[in-house]
């Protein structure tokens, strides 16, 4: 199945996405709620949806808004250095335990909102990755029963601040400033792609600038590995988030000069058959003069 949590003009819901049309869950089954999290938990909830064959009249993808598909995620987990070629270009040595770290909710933000250069860098890198949602919660999963807690895959794009990032030995201010994390604006679930999802193409663009383009079969830690590894040392709960780490041709890394986001463009992070997240790059100086203004 394939879902998209959006705003009409009414209220945000769950859609189901068929073929090219939406429909509206949270009217139609109003246990569905208004966001992803009440599917995530519940799996006889997924199947009634599945099975479903009267779920109203049709919504236009293009009428819908994109929301968070978790109105409140759980944690935010994300892994680096997870494509060897990126581990290259950024001066690493290859390690042999994930780099995690973690984001926080306010950095955050639904596909088509603005991703937002901070006032105190104009250092501001994209990264296409893969994330995936936990659906059943559990810890100390073995490897071979991993893909079995995994809800959905949607599309992520990793947001940094490199002069940030630099600053410590941990990621975490780089990785963290405000409405630098696009998320989505699809999810779909593990039986309408590959196992683990590996195998698809990821790219990122500006335009017909392609900035990076690999295939998540390059992932060094596959997502089944990495949700083993990260149930070692903490309980995963449904509706947490784990981004799979981006390949390589980010901008930091970009000769002779690094490529920076800038604010009038916009980027565009696609995985194959899982859809685009994009976003537009909006200064947070012009955001400030705005409210000022008002």
């Amino acid at each position: 199945m394939r879902f998209i949590v959006g705003k009409t003009e009414e209220t945000t819901s769950v859609f189901l996405i068929r073929d090219n049309d939406a429909y509206d869950l949270t009217a139609n089954i109003p246990e569905v709620g208004n966001d992803l999290s009440g599917l995530a938990a519940d799996p006889a909830l997924r199947k009634k949806v599945a099975a479903a064959t009267d779920l109203g009249a049709v919504v236009p993808l293009g009428n819908i808004i994109p929301a968070l598909p978790l109105a409140r995620p759980g944690s935010i987990i994300c892994l680096g250095l997870n494509y060897v070629e990126h581990i290259k270009e950024g001066g690493y040595d290859i390690p042999d335990y994930p780099a995690l770290f973690m984001r926080g909710p306010n950095s955050i933000m639904p596909a088509g909102a603005p991703l937002v250069r901070p006032i105190c860098s104009e250092k501001l890198d994209y990264e296409a990755e893969l994330m995936l949602i936990i659906g059943k919660g559990g810890r100390h999963i073995s490897e071979a029963d991993a893909l079995d807690h995994v809800f959905g895959y949607t599309v992520f794009n990793d947001g940094s601040v490199r002069d940030y990032q630099r600053k410590t030995h941990q990621w975490t201010p780089g990785k963290n400033f405000d409405n630098t994390g696009a998320v989505g604006p699809v999810v779909v679930t593990p039986d309408e792609l590959p196992e683990g999802a590996k195998g698809l193409k990821i790219e990122s663009r500006i335009g017909s600038e392609i900035l990076q383009s690999s295939n998540t079969g390059n992932m060094i830690w596959s997502v089944a590995q990495t949700i083993a590894t990260i149930s070692e040392y903490t309980t995963l709960e449904s509706g947490d988030m784990i981004a799979m780490g981006t390949p390589p041709g980010v901008g930091h890394a970009k000769k002779p000069n690094p490529r920076w986001l800038k604010p009038g463009e916009t980027v565009d992070i696609e995985i194959e058959q899982i859809g685009i997240c994009s976003s537009p790059i909006l200064d947070e100086a012009e955001i400030s003069e705005r409210q000022a203004a008002e």
